[in-house]
């Protein structure tokens, strides 16, 4: 099948050309209008109803008509003196605050197509400082608050605001909700920019060393950049289709996810294009083309269809970021696979020789390069390199001893929202700007009286970490009721959850009025149960994405032995990276743990992505032992052959990742999965497997046997004297091999 879909490709080479580019037009349009629709900032509705915080935020729902509020934002109005509010400075604010929200704010026009965000503002008057130094407000706006276009709203009514404020001599700060994200949003960028022009710059730069052609450079940049418009279209369409939400965080993810193997499989076919041309100088550029991906295709489609499998176990998670991440990823890897069965051979096939233009050199041959002194050290001395590779992520591995999970959702940023924030905690209850809930119900429907919440109340007001408790509020039908405190810590820390999951739920358990059950949400309960979830997640999903990995690699490889001998590779790998990624943030850095998204993602990205090499490798190894001579000179070829497009790919993904570290939320994720793609490439795939397979030699395809050279009467190998078709003739730089072929 693969070969038919790749010879249909170079035959009609300038079609697939042309659909591709319709293709990505179209659908990039679509995903850049419709990205926002279908992303969802809200971490709770991700939760399984089955949980204390999701049960609190649907009664909030059904019985007072309430959700929570993405945007939500506390604004600080104080004098511009520093002076203490006077009587006449408070009613100021008072009337301000009633026309702000009686003023529509107009968006920026919008480009064609584009939703249009104008809206009127909620704006209720709050607490005020107890030394009277400031008075807070609270104002939603509507609309996804990672959207440029609900950010370019709140900017307006921000700067409006200021300037109202301003005429009456007061000064205003704006923090949580929309106000935090669009701070950190604006610290990001400069450096987004200049990260995604190194990382460019970096792919380029490699391409143009490594095949001395600026084809080369470019030509996967744009190919790929294409793909990915059609990739995104598609994740949002499947999501508009279904009615999935997306994290924010998805749409980024894919983008580094489909450069790095876009960028991966073009090399791989590049660098097999250029010695099919090499050994073929006869052949035309489309048949090159067609037997090139024919075969790679195997090796590549097995690759994808692993990272396929291993992101599909996510569907059997039961927290919902990670339930659509799995799909969202599936969709796109599977939309480069076909590319690289069809657009990337059709390129080829177009730009033939051209692709290396001007460079003469790869007309011929090297034997004595870089990468044929790697694989015949590697296979002269294969226990010294297993041994040192081994230490090597053992090491780093020992790091993971004593690793936590931190589910911080603190940014690193020095932002005005922060600043905000910290003023507002030295004088009121730290989680005043993000309030928690408790909501009572009846389990059988009865009414409720506030009396009978009086002891509820009272207790909590006395729980460790609770600031303030407010008045109980009853529901329309008195069948619920809400009881809103402020936490004395802030909310999105460590400390908030463990008081929120521990204390406060067993005193609003324990006095909730006979017949009721009482349930907490706010930021600190979604994240104390979300901390729950994850940990049920990782302990299903592991197993059986390892499996579906194994699985994918004994149908490639028809072997028992060879799957095993990659996944333990891998799965040093994966330790190894979370040991180094423990060892950099959770003790040099001092932080309460890795990201409680870190090991699943990492285990997902490293082991799924780091088997491409594996199996790259591992399939020249195979196809170079079916050939008559020392098991080991195989696997010298092998690398030989594979070790350049192997590192180059490997340094190309690993610095498309470590782009991610530029921004605080995704910074461990973006350092670990780079760490592991490296160790990946450079260690597992070009030292530790071929040292292993150096020492298994043809009984690493255990139990098959047809990979064995045959002699002259058509049997498998006899001893070393007897006649071969073909002798052997090792290159002048090998060294002596003394082992059984």
């Amino acid at each position: 099948m693969i070969r038919t879909l790749t010879s249909f490709s170079t035959r009609h080479r300038w079609l697939t050309i042309v659909v591709w580019t319709i293709l990505g037009a179209a659908l990039s349009f679509v995903g850049n209008t419709m990205m926002y629709d279908v992303t969802n900032s809200r971490a709770g509705d991700f939760l399984p109803e089955k949980y204390d915080s999701a049960i609190a935020l649907r009664i909030a729902e059904e019985e007072f008509g309430t959700k929570p509020d993405p945007n939500a934002l506390t604004v600080l109005v104080g004098r511009d003196d520093g002076g203490k509010l006077t009587p006449g400075d408070q009613r100021k604010i008072t009337e301000t605050a009633a026309d702000l929200g009686r003023e529509r704010v107009v968006a920026p026009k919008p480009e064609e197509l584009m939703k249009d965000h104008s809206q009127t503002p909620r704006v209720a008057p709050g607490a005020v400082a107890p030394d009277k130094s400031f008075r807070l407000l609270t104002v939603s706006l509507s609309g996804n608050p990672a959207d440029p276009g609900v950010q370019d709203v709140y900017k307006k009514f921000r700067d409006g605001a200021k300037d109202q404020f301003a005429a009456d001599g007061l000064r205003v700060g704006f923090t949580g909700g929309i106000a935090s994200v669009t701070d950190d949003t604006d610290a990001e960028e400069p450096t987004a920019k200049v990260v995604s022009s190194l990382t460019m710059g970096l792919i380029v730069l490699l391409n143009v060393l490594v095949f001395r052609s600026l084809a080369a450079a470019f030509v996967p940049l744009v190919a790929v950049a294409l793909i990915g418009g059609v990739a995104s279209g598609a994740v949002v369409g499947a999501a508009k289709l279904f009615g999935i939400s997306l994290d924010p965080s998805t749409p980024s993810l894919i983008g580094v996810v489909l450069l790095g193997i876009g960028i991966d499989y073009f090399l791989f076919l590049m660098f097999r294009f250029r010695e099919q041309l090499r050994n073929h100088p006869e052949q035309n550029a489309r048949a090159a083309a067609a037997e090139t991906t024919g075969r790679v295709g195997s090796a590549i489609t097995s690759a994808a269809l692993t990272i396929v499998a291993a992101f599909a176990t996510l569907g059997l998670a039961s927290f919902g970021q990670f339930r659509v991440l799995g799909p969202a990823i599936a969709i796109s890897v599977l939309v480069m696979l076909l590319a690289s069965l069809t657009l990337m051979p059709a390129l080829l096939a177009v730009l033939g020789r051209g692709m290396f233009w001007p460079a003469r050199a790869w007309k011929k041959e090297r034997t004595d390069g870089l990468s044929a002194r790697l694989g015949h050290a590697v296979t002269a001395r294969p226990v010294r390199y297993a041994l040192g590779s081994l230490v090597l992520l053992g090491a780093l591995g020992a790091g993971a001893l004593g690793m936590k999970m931190s589910y911080d959702q603190q940014g690193l940023h020095e932002t005005a929202a922060v600043r905000t924030a910290e003023q507002i905690s030295r004088s009121l209850p730290a989680g005043v700007s993000d309030p928690h809930s408790v909501y009572v119900r009846g389990s059988e429907g009865g009414d409720l009286a506030q009396s009978s919440l009086t002891g509820m109340t009272r207790a909590l007001a006395k729980t460790e970490g609770v600031g303030e408790v407010g008045r109980p509020v009853l529901s329309k039908d008195r069948t619920a009721a809400r009881v809103d405190l402020f936490l004395s810590v802030e909310s999105d820390t460590q400390k908030a959850r463990d008081l929120v999951s521990g204390p406060i739920r067993d005193t609003a358990s324990r006095t909730a009025p006979e017949g009721t059950k009482a349930y907490v949400t706010g930021t600190a309960a979604v994240f104390a149960d979300i901390s729950t979830a994850v940990e049920k997640d990782l302990r299903l999903v592991f197993p059986v994405a390892a499996l579906l990995i194994a699985v994918i690699l004994f149908l490639l490889l028809r072997s028992l032995l060879a799957p095993v001998v990659l996944m333990i590779a891998v799965g040093l790998g994966f330790v190894a990276t979370l040991g180094a990624s423990t060892l950099l943030f959770q003790h040099g850095l001092d932080r309460p743990g890795v990201s409680f998204t870190l090991p699943l993602v990492l285990f997902l990205f490293v082991v799924a992505l780091g088997t491409d090499y594996n199996i790259l490798i591992t399939d020249r190894i195979r196809e170079e032992m079916a050939k008559p001579g020392p098991a080991r000179h195989a696997v010298a070829e092998a690398v030989r052959h594979t070790a350049p497009a192997v590192a180059t790919a490997g340094i190309v993904l690993a610095g498309s990742f470590a782009s991610l570290a530029a921004s605080p939320s995704t910074q461990e994720i973006g350092f670990a999965t780079g760490l592991g793609i490296l160790l990946s490439s450079l260690v597992l795939s070009l030292v530790l497997v071929p040292a292993l397979a150096a020492l298994l030699g043809r009984g690493l395809w255990w139990p098959r046997r047809s990979n064995r050279p045959q002699n002259h009467h058509g049997t498998p190998d006899g001893p070393r004297h007897a006649p071969a078709p073909a002798p052997y003739q090792p290159h002048a730089s090998a060294p002596p091999y003394a082992e059984r072929p």
